[in-house]
């Protein structure tokens, strides 16, 4: 039985500006998406009947409400083709973290049935499917720099930020992301990326760390203020900037230095059990 192997990542928004609310209930974003090397690894192989889900992980879901099951759904919708499939989650990336875990497994999903389905969809045609399983999902097929519009579909890919040091810690507070935007404050200023744009291009980390925003991060820190205090750890230990990534609650710290990074690793795996050191991809 043929076996495929396929790796999930995570990603960090860099900033995230909610615009407005729209008719249909979702919110319009403006945000600098960036794919980081923390993963989650799945296999999906062919089976008769239906669909399988197992995972190494207790905190997600094995059914219907699972990305990689609407993903198998979509694809079977799509193509015509009704097939079977087992489907092993190895789960790394902290859960309801904002960081996309599920959207990244559902990604990965649609690229394996096409691959496994003999289906030659293109990217493109991946990511307009993928939206209809969830706004973060057509970013995880594309990967890399992005900036994402409408509410998170409309990709514009931008040059690479790679190989930048990023530290993921999350304090284990699970944060829906429905309700993070049901919170939102939509008062002052809204935020411009263009100099975070203009920073990475040079490669500026200061500049870039200097224009880190998550207009989310207000409310749920306040409810939570442990992910204040994440941020101030990263900061003092190391790091040129810190956020909260998307939804909350994980909070990432960008190094110019490996070893201040894994410096700053240390320190806060003395207080936090979900402490990564990464790279953007």
């Amino acid at each position: 039985m043929e076996e495929l192997h396929l790796k999930s990542y995570a990603k960090v928004n860099l900033s995230l500006e909610i615009l407005y609310k729209r008719q249909d209930g979702y919110h319009e974003i403006d945000s600098i998406m960036q794919e980081i090397d923390l993963c989650d690894e799945l296999v999906f192989s062919d089976n008769k009947d239906g669909i399988r889900i197992g995972s190494n992980s207790e905190e997600i879901p094995l059914d219907s409400s699972n990305l990689v099951y609407k993903a198998w759904e979509l694809m079977k919708e799509v193509s015509g083709i009704y097939r079977g499939i087992t489907i092993r989650i190895d789960k790394k990336i902290p859960v309801a973290a904002g960081l996309a875990g599920g959207s990244s497994n559902g990604a990965a999903t649609l690229k394996a049935i096409n691959q496994l389905w003999n289906l030659k969809l293109s990217e493109e045609e991946l990511m307009k499917i993928g939206v209809r399983i969830g706004a973060d999902v057509p970013f995880c097929i594309m990967g890399g720099t992005a900036r994402a519009r409408g509410i998170g579909e409309k990709l514009t890919r931008l040059e690479p930020f790679k190989e930048k040091y990023i530290l993921i810690a999350n304090p284990g507070i699970r944060v829906s992301t429905a309700y993070a935007y049901s919170k939102v404050d939509l008062d002052g200023l809204r935020y411009d990326s263009r100099s975070l744009m203009e920073a990475m291009k040079r490669n500026d980390l200061n500049g870039v760390s200097a224009g880190l925003y998550n207009r989310l991060e207000k409310t749920i820190i306040a409810e939570n203020p442990i992910i204040g205090h994440m941020k101030t750890m990263m900061k003092d230990n190391g790091a040129l900037g810190a956020l909260m990534s998307g939804s909350g609650s994980t909070v990432f710290g960008i190094f110019d230095d490996e070893e201040k990074m894994d410096y700053a690793n240390r320190k806060l795996s003395e207080n936090f059990t979900k402490v990564y050191s990464c790279k953007t991809i």
